[in-house]
């Protein structure tokens, strides 16, 4: 069915599974767990964060699709809404449990949303939120939540390697905040609580009358009353959900001024195409060529008096990828974009154009849809691994922001040359049209076909069929492979409101100059 619409049929058809798809999570818990939720008075997540942020200004949510498919689809979301708003002026990360998933218990892929939204405030210097309404670990899949490095235990590291370079870190208690999970109050800064409804304790009340005999209800070992007079784990004891967001706001009121932004902002210029216009120039099949040009022409802002929307850097070397200068919603950028496979002279030109960007302050753009670098005898002899190491060099050490889309293909060492997860971008995101792996299924089967020796049909088949279903956007973005997957038509405006959340972050300063390549 698919192969008789048009482009703009097919995308549409994808952002509207895509929309569908969102909806089902963010819904969160079942019905049934819902009306529980509100039923003890409490406001539910979503709304939470809504009330929390200032009045019609964005939410950058990421990964909202996390852990699809996986744990038999009972963890919606991970059961955690984490992404970046504006509370009382200032950009912050909110971290918000949702307690009508598992009871806000963390499964594995909680735990790395959880990390990834720290890792975010981390790197562009953004105050911490977390709303609190968790059972701490999921029991029984701990050996994949406790024990390792970037696990459960990682959260509380976080907190105070943050704290101690002055990003607040701010805490809501609204509910449960169990064993492990009671670090994260007494780990912030400054901590709300709940009146008999936020509860606090290292031990809850079965596991204290297991170990001592003790009869305690949750009010008498961890309630608001007991952490906000006596044991002073909390600062501040707030009559309900609506109140305690109130506090926080007027925390977030007193933090110190932001840093100065480390470029210049301009005018906003409208594009000179209108966003859905995407859904025609860029085939949904990653096979299908066609010039990345039409891509940057939409998304970047309109001609103004200062000269030309996009000013292409050596334009006539290295064709297959296409570098230059533009600004989005008013921040300089400096984009890197695939068209067609990488070749050592394109190599070249991008780590070339890398340099310049880092040696201007101009953040990196890369519009990624590469099968990988060329192979074959004459260009291993031309020094295709060398070249194609100059790019990842000058990837990875780049110290100005980088931001990466996936409209179509990444495969192979081309993902990393062209900033993919392990190149630590700011923000990555994904299209529904895109594939993601090793390399192609069909290439795949061919090269383990080689392997045995031998043909085997069945065994092709079985081979197309996983990397199918691995190289789904879906499959990566359940796994935070990336920060969400974008409606080509949002690209705009998502890659400009990542821009003004990496313009909170100064940059280091510049560690040597600019090597030709």
């Amino acid at each position: 069915m698919m192969g008789q619409l048009s482009n703009r049929e097919r995308h549409r058809a994808l952002a509207a599974d895509l929309r569908k798809r969102l909806a089902v999570a963010a819904r969160g818990g079942s019905d049934r767990a819902r009306e529980r939720h509100l039923a003890r008075g409490k406001l539910l997540p979503r709304d939470r964060v809504d009330r929390l942020l200032d009045r019609g200004s964005p939410f950058l949510e990421l990964s909202p699709l996390a852990a699809t498919g996986m744990y038999d689809d009972e963890s919606p979301g991970a059961g955690i809404i984490t992404g970046v708003g504006r509370v009382s002026g200032r950009e912050c990360v909110v971290v918000a449990n949702d307690a009508t998933v598992k009871g806000g218990t963390y499964y594995p892929m909680t735990v790395k949303k959880h990390l990834r939204a720290q890792e975010v405030a981390l790197g562009n210097r953004l105050p911490c939120v977390y709303l609190v309404d968790s059972g701490g670990a999921n029991l029984p899949r701990q050996d994949d939540v406790f024990p390792d490095r970037d696990h459960f235990g990682r959260i509380f590291f976080n907190q105070a390697t943050m704290s101690a370079r002055g990003i607040a870190q701010i805490a809501a208690v609204l509910g449960s905040c169990t064993a492990g999970g009671a670090y994260v109050p007494a780990m912030s800064d400054e901590a709300v609580i709940v009146r008999e409804q936020g509860t606090i304790f290292l031990g809850g009340p079965p596991l204290v009358q297991a170990a001592t005999g003790e009869v305690v209800t949750a009010e008498e070992l961890g309630g608001g009353e007991v952490h906000a007079r006596h044991s002073g784990v909390v600062d501040h004891l707030a009559d309900d959900d609506a109140d305690a967001l109130r506090i926080v706001r007027s925390i977030v009121a007193t933090l110190p001024p932001k840093q100065p932004p480390p470029w210049e902002f301009a005018p906003v210029v409208a594009p000179a195409h209108d966003q859905s216009r995407l859904y025609d120039v860029v085939p949904t099949d990653a096979r299908t060529p066609y010039d990345v040009r039409e891509v940057i022409a939409t998304v970047v802002d309109g001609v103004s008096a200062d000269g030309p929307s996009f000013v292409e850097f050596k334009a006539e070397y290295g064709k297959t990828l296409v570098t230059g200068f533009a600004r989005i919603h008013g921040h300089p950028v400096g984009i890197v974009a695939n068209n067609g496979v990488l070749f050592g002279e394109s190599a070249l030109k991008g780590a070339h154009f890398i340099q310049l960007c880092d040696q201007r302050r101009i953040p990196l753009l890369f519009l990624q849809n590469i099968t990988g670098f060329m192979v074959g005898k004459e260009y291993e002899r031309a020094g295709i691994a060398k070249h194609g190491a100059k790019m990842v060099t000058a990837v990875a050490c780049a110290r100005v922001p980088k931001l990466t889309v996936i409209i179509g293909g990444s495969y192979g060492a081309g993902n990393y040359s062209m900033c993919g997860r392990a190149y630590s971008p700011r923000f990555l995101w994904m299209w529904p049209n895109a594939r993601i792996s090793v390399m192609g299924g069909d290439q795949a089967a061919a090269v383990l076909a080689t392997v045995r020796g031998a043909a085997d049909p069945r065994a092709d088949a079985e081979t197309r069929d996983q990397y199918e279903r691995q190289g789904s956007p879906y499959y990566s973005t359940a796994r935070l492979w990336d920060d969400g997957i974008i409606d080509p038509a949002d690209t705009r405006t998502v890659i400009g409101l990542a821009l003004g959340v990496c313009a909170q972050a100064p940059l280091d300063p510049v560690a040597n100059g600019v090597f030709r390549m």
